[in-house]
């Protein structure tokens, strides 16, 4: 039988706390009491909501946030926040790339700049001509408080912002609190290369795998003790943790309301096939952005797409069947309003995952990659000066499949930097 939430309030505010076992020269871990007997998921907001706010009470803050920094009961970080304004002073929201999209009539919907009516705060958008707070906007501040839901791939430019939000709190010496939350792919498997120094980018800004199995909170704190801030700028960190969440624990079964991490990600599964077809936006493939199967869709004008299929049925891909399809993608909303091939109809095939626990998106993407590549030479493309080597990594995808190399061979290539990053990792882990 679960325990109702109103129990773990009065239960957290009446035990002292204890302080958590990891050591940190920069960092501290918010303390919590012994809390193994509550069998729900409640992630850093949450914790901080038990506690009516109180960290934050007598001081201004800003905020890093978007869509996704919602309660366990669906509400959203800036609306808790309201019933505290005699105690908290919010000076500023940050959004990160995509801002504060609304993907339902349920959900928070902000302008990128502006004010925020609530608070009278200045909403601040760090994309495109901004990518970390002007250091005065700090003036006066006594937190910087980040809640986002890191997608748990590289690819997602949010860790790269959370950065930048630790590095102009660094330079100003305001203090930053990360609420943490789980991973959606949990906090095991690892897959994929290591990012090389030459292919850094902001969608491959630490050198870390493409699925990296970090929470958060736990990706913070390794940035800020290894350094990995600009010009190795530290902050005084803190993370609240979660309650209840373990590294094998994938979203679907945490229970807490899934918000679409960015447009064209509307659901779970397409976040998993995500992992893999992303790479397809450094080509000039359409994967079907623009309509109702993003990512499962893989086509172009120039594809026929029963040739592809017949040469996907003979690979033999595991948890993973095809079948031809023409699609014509659209502008949907006004979040993804020049999707490729716009208005033209597309051939080629769509992908139907049969079983998730066998099937590898990394694998799966190469293989497609590298069908139509080598069949479609003549059309098909490497796009914005090889931006699949930023997404990738490094430059070896683009090699392995130009020296047309087994795919089932791909992910030997990146077993060593697996390894070395588990490893690696091993001290920031809170889970």
């Amino acid at each position: 039988m679960k325990l109702k939430i109103i129990t773990v309030t009065l239960v957290i505010l009446s035990i002292s706390s204890v302080a958590v076992a990891q050591d940190f020269e920069y960092s501290e871990i918010f303390p919590l009491p012994e809390t193994g007997f509550i069998e729900q998921v409640l992630n850093g907001l949450d914790v901080l909501e038990e506690l009516s706010f109180q960290p934050l009470y007598g001081k201004t803050i800003v905020v890093l946030t978007n869509h996704t920094s919602v309660s366990r009961k669906g509400v959203h970080l800036l609306d808790l926040l309201t019933q505290y304004q005699d105690s908290i002073s919010l000076k500023i929201v940050y959004t990160p790339e995509h801002g504060l999209f609304s993907p339902s009539d349920d959900m928070v919907s902000l302008p990128s700049e502006g004010k925020d009516p609530r608070f009278n705060a200045q909403i601040k958008y760090l994309w495109e001509r901004r990518f970390r707070p002007d250091i005065l906007d700090l003036y006066g501040v006594d937190l910087i408080l980040i809640d986002i839901q890191d997608p748990g791939l590289r690819y997602f430019s949010y860790i790269t912002t959370v950065t930048k939000m630790m590095e102009a709190g660094a330079i100003a010496e305001v203090p930053v609190m990360v609420l943490d939350r789980p991973n959606p792919f949990g906090g095991i498997k690892i897959e994929g290369p290591m990012v090389r120094p030459k292919h850094q980018s902001f969608v491959g800004y630490h050198l870390v795998p493409i699925r990296h199995a970090l929470t958060v909170g736990e990706y913070a704190l390794m940035i800020n003790e290894t350094g990995w801030a600009r010009q190795s700028e530290r902050v005084r960190l803190t993370v609240v943790p979660m309650i209840g969440w373990e590294r094998e624990t994938t979203f679907s079964e945490t229970e807490l309301p899934w918000i679409p991490p960015a447009p064209g990600i509307p659901d779970w599964e397409t976040l998993r096939v995500y992992e893999g077809m992303a790479l397809f936006n450094g080509t000039n493939i359409s994967v079907g952005i623009g309509t109702d199967q993003p990512y499962f869709l893989v086509g172009a004008p120039w594809i026929l797409g029963s040739t592809v299929l017949g040469l996907l049925e003979k690979s033999r891909l595991p948890g993973v069947q095809f079948e031809t399809g023409k699609f014509t993608p659209d502008s949907l909303n006004a979040y993804l309003p020049s999707p490729i091939y716009r208005s033209e109809e597309c051939d080629g095939i769509r992908m139907i995952v049969t079983d998730w626990n066998t099937f590898d998106p990394l694998r799966t993407a190469a293989t497609i990659l590298s069908i139509v590549s080598g069949n479609y030479p003549s059309q098909f493309q490497w796009t914005g000066s090889f931006y699949v080597d930023k997404l990738y990594g490094h430059d070896y995808l683009r090699i392995f499949l130009a020296q047309r190399r087994d795919t089932a061979k791909l992910p030997a290539t990146w077993t060593h930097d697996v390894i070395r990053f588990s490893q690696f990792r091993e001290k920031f882990l809170l889970y």
